[in-house]
């Protein structure tokens, strides 16, 4: 297929941005698909997150669902809140388009990402967590166990999931993820609804 030529597709993104909020009405269809796809895959990962505990599965596995489930979390709130250094007329107002479409504000989980981004830049906050002097007992393996393990100020955990309060522990910090996981499936079950009905918003 060829490329459109540069001006030609800034001319189309300025005019898409402009007259319809972001998104062509046609091409909804392909952004309910999309969003279909990554919150499917998220909610899938918390499944087997919950099928593992039951389980009893190796920390290693339970750990690594849920951070599957936060990954594709992740890319699914990039559709509502893209990327700032990204961002440019058209991807401003798609996101915005897709925000009213499913109800979605600045006080969404989804649009919290301290925790996606702990897991995405795990190996440059280990890095800095690395420059301070610590004594005591390091936990650098995967743990599931009460997020209160954190508390102890000598013990250094890397990564830990408590199932029961829902939290997950990177480098001693906490974070919250059940508030994404309901978000993800609300989504999810709009985007399918959305999708039964026409494939429009």
């Amino acid at each position: 297929m060829a490329r459109l030529d540069e001006d030609v597709r800034r001319e189309r993104e300025a005019m898409i941005a402009r007259e319809y909020q972001g998104i062509y009405p046609i091409n909804e269809v392909f952004y309910i698909h999309s969003i279909i796809y990554a919150a499917e895959r998220s909610d899938t990962a918390f499944q087997r997150f919950d099928k593992a505990v039951a389980a009893d599965l190796p920390p290693t596995l339970i750990v690594s669902t849920v951070q599957e489930a936060l990954t594709h979390a992740g890319a699914l709130s990039r559709f509502f809140w893209p990327m700032k250094k990204k961002e440019n007329e058209l991807t401003v107002a798609r996101g915005n388009k897709l925000r009213d479409a499913f109800a979605l504000d600045d006080t969404s989980a989804l649009k919290w990402r301290r925790l996606r981004n702990a897991f995405e830049h795990f190996d440059e906050d280990l890095d800095r967590f690395l420059l301070h002097d610590r004594a005591g007992c390091f936990f650098p393996g995967p743990l599931v166990d009460d997020q209160a393990l954190a508390d102890d100020s000598i013990g250094h955990i890397f990564k830990l999931v408590d199932p029961k309060h829902g939290i997950c522990v990177l480098l001693g910090e906490k974070f919250e993820f059940r508030p994404i996981r309901s978000e993800v499936r609300r989504i999810l079950s709009r985007a399918n609804e959305m999708h039964k009905q026409g494939g429009r918003f």
